[in-house]
């Protein structure tokens, strides 16, 4: 065999065994390049969306009342009442008969004069507004659970990462969504 072959021949064994080595080197002390995502839960927030409503509702009011005293009411029982205590007795009793009649009779027209007054109603339609709140939910992260290699652990993102989260040349999570 040849030196310069021989030479050769132990160069080119040193020159694989190196290159395998090194390559061997990387792979080992390189690590995953991604973490497996085990687990996702959104972290939800209520929202309050406030917004008016409003509804015609019936409303019955009292109408308005034009002889407030009873004036008439007084005044025809009044009359009623005297005309009918006139013809009752005879002398004096005939005079305190009428009277008697016309003072019960004008407190009795001025309770249903009242009375009718108090009945006179109408109705009306009125429209009546509250504010009411509309509740939703809003998502405003994530808590995710991973395993990088064998350990565990879990992290809060902003977006949902999907089946795998990439990890650095450190070792470390790269969490921002790329292109941010």
């Amino acid at each position: 065999m040849n030196k310069s072959m021989l030479v050769g021949a132990v160069l080119g064994a040193v020159g694989v065994t190196a290159g395998g080595a090194v390559a061997t080197y990387s792979l080992v002390n390189k690590g995953p390049e991604y973490a497996q995502v085990t687990d996702v839960q959104p972290i939800k927030q209520q929202i309050k969306t406030p917004r008016e409503v409003c509804k015609d509702v019936a409303v019955t009011r009292q109408a308005p009342v034009k002889d407030q005293h009873q004036i008439a009411g007084t005044v025809v029982g009044a009359l009623a009442g005297g005309l009918l205590g006139n013809q009752i007795g005879g002398g004096t009793g005939k005079k305190i008969a009428t009277v008697a009649g016309a003072v019960g009779g004008g407190y009795a027209g001025n309770k249903v004069q009242e009375g009718m007054q108090q009945r006179d109603t109408y109705t009306t339609t009125q429209t009546r507004c509250n504010t009411v709140n509309d509740i939703s939910e809003k998502v405003v992260g994530y808590n995710v659970k991973y395993t990088l290699g064998d350990k565990a652990g879990q992290v809060k993102m902003d977006h949902e990462p999907g089946s795998t989260i990439p990890v650095d040349k450190n070792g470390k999570l790269i969490l921002s969504e790329a292109g941010q």
